[in-house]
């Protein structure tokens, strides 16, 4: 059973704070309400031009929606940057995206110009798009069997707390205000740096190393390994590597279309399209997104008290986090129990927001709000950390640029969408929508995904292959195990590890 050893701690949080964190923080930073009007409305007058109530909105969703669309670009860049340049290194070079864009906003007040940010915050998707899908594989393949569920939530764990650091820095009487927005935009470029300059002392993936680049000392030694362990004993995972090792060389990397036709990953490529479509349509981006949607007045907030309650989401979605500890209760378990609670969220909030009195007292309004509170419980970390562990090395970068795909665009379709539905369509009860996903995302975990816990990725393989129609046979003597029963262009095609 592996331990957490010391270097493995570091390079977790270093990871995680450098790229997740600042995934996070950028989600929550432009919802700060002083930046909205009066730097875009400024800007415009200084043109000589007028700007009208409906131009703002429209610039202003754009702002907002350009950090999905890079999320979405970046998630196309996973797979080509990781099979090149190592996770360790993407991570590293992906902090081009973070720095730069920093920069950028942070001298956008004082060059006047509002499409520096806009264009800033598509480059800041882009370096959310790549963490979001390259921290979990890194860090997947550096943990042993038995913490990659507890390392797996960390990534998730850094995304919730920047959140909350964004909303609390946006509270007026900190940096929310007309005089210190840039430097709260401007502050994402800090955890970057940070990781550029700590994470060149921790190993890349010996996975990587061993399997994709053929390193023959990693092979030998299990030099990376033995750093990660704090062991000498290393053999028994260097066995499954080579296993694993064997298989590149009969099939190579698989390109994001051969994935899509490939007979004996359909099962796992169906399950990580319904969970990422399920977690971002679940009803959580809608109410992260409701921060200057009138959903909040509507239900007896203040508008000065917005700010509060959207700090107040973000403490429960960290204390959420936390409740998620993937060892102690297995994947599949969390993930009913993820979604179960979103579904029944989404349909009292439908409720509170659709009865609600507005003659009842200013206390008891406010308690209404907390109906939001439980849809921010997450699944967090766990579609990751299992979309790490149903794919082997060869089909890893493709499946995570899958689905990091399917997670940006329903990411960008909600906040497109929702205003919409939330203002001029079906009002409350648009949340019925999300809860009829999370419901349809919950039966097919139920019916369909394993649990993973406690598993070698080889093992893994073995629980899909029944459903996959295709028969695995481990063979110890010769370390081979080869796949059976599936036909490619009329004969059978057989897949060794």
């Amino acid at each position: 059973i592996g331990k957490l050893t010391l270097v493995l701690a570091l390079a977790t949080l270093v990871s995680a704070f450098g790229s997740s964190f600042q995934y996070g923080y950028n989600v929550a930073v432009v919802n700060s309400p002083a930046l909205v009007p009066r730097f875009y409305a400024r800007v415009y007058e200084s043109r000589n031009a007028s700007l009208t109530d409906s131009s703002l909105t429209l610039l202003w969703s754009l702002t907002v929606s350009m950090y999905p669309l890079g999320g979405f670009f970046g998630s196309l860049m996973v797979a080509p940057l990781v099979n090149n340049l190592g996770r360790k290194g993407t991570l590293l070079f992906n902090n081009i995206f973070s720095i730069g864009p920093a920069v950028m906003m942070g001298v956008s007040e004082m060059v006047g110009s509002f499409e520096i940010i806009i264009v800033a915050r598509f480059i800041v998707g882009i370096c959310a798009g790549l963490s979001s899908n390259v921290v979990p594989m890194y860090l997947g393949e550096l943990a042993p069997k038995n913490l990659r569920g507890a390392i797996g939530i960390v990534p998730q764990l850094f995304i919730t707390v920047g959140i909350l650091t964004a909303q609390v820095f946006g509270v007026r009487s900190i940096l929310g205000n007309a005089e210190s927005w840039p430097i709260m935009l401007a502050l994402t470029g800090g955890p970057a740096v940070i990781e550029l300059l700590l994470l060149p002392f921790f190993p890349e993936s010996p996975r990587y190393m061993l399997i994709q680049k053929g390193d023959e000392n990693n092979a030998r030694k299990g030099t990376a390994l033995r750093r990660l362990r704090g062991w000498e004993e290393v053999d028994e995972e260097l066995l499954e590597m080579r296993l694993e090792e064997q298989s590149e060389r009969a099939e190579g990397q698989l390109s994001v279309l051969r994935l899509f036709t490939f007979p004996s990953l359909r099962w796992q490529l169906l399950s990580i399209i319904f969970m990422n479509m399920g977690q971002q349509l679940s009803g959580v981006n809608a109410v992260r997104r409701t921060d200057n949607l009138p959903i909040f007045g509507s239900a007896g907030v203040k508008e000065n008290d917005v700010q509060y309650v959207t700090v107040g989401t973000g403490s429960v979605n960290v204390l959420m986090t936390f409740v998620f500890m993937v060892e102690a209760s297995g994947r599949k378990l969390l993930l009913l129990i993820g979604f179960g609670i979103c579904c029944a969220a989404c349909l009292l909030l439908t409720a509170a927001l659709s009865l609600q009195v507005h003659t009842l007292p200013p206390a008891s309004q406010h308690k209404r709000i907390f109906n939001l509170l439980p849809v921010c419980a997450p699944t967090g970390p766990i579609p990751t950390v299992i979309t790490t562990e149903i794919f082997r090395q060869s089909s890893r970068p493709a499946a995570f640029l899958v689905a990091g795909s399917v997670h940006w665009l329903c990411n960008f379709t909600v906040g497109l969408v929702f205003p919409f539905l939330e203002q001029k369509g079906l009002g409350a009860y648009s949340f019925i929508i999300f809860a009829f996903i999370c419901l349809v995302t919950l039966i097919y975990i139920w019916v369909v995904i394993p649990e993973t816990k406690n598993t070698t990725f080889l093992e893994i393989s073995k629980l899909f292959a029944k459903r996959n129609k295709v028969e695995i046979v481990l063979e110890a003597e010769d370390c081979e195990l080869k796949v059976r029963g599936v036909r490619d262009h009329g004969e059978d095609l057989i897949t060794t590890f």
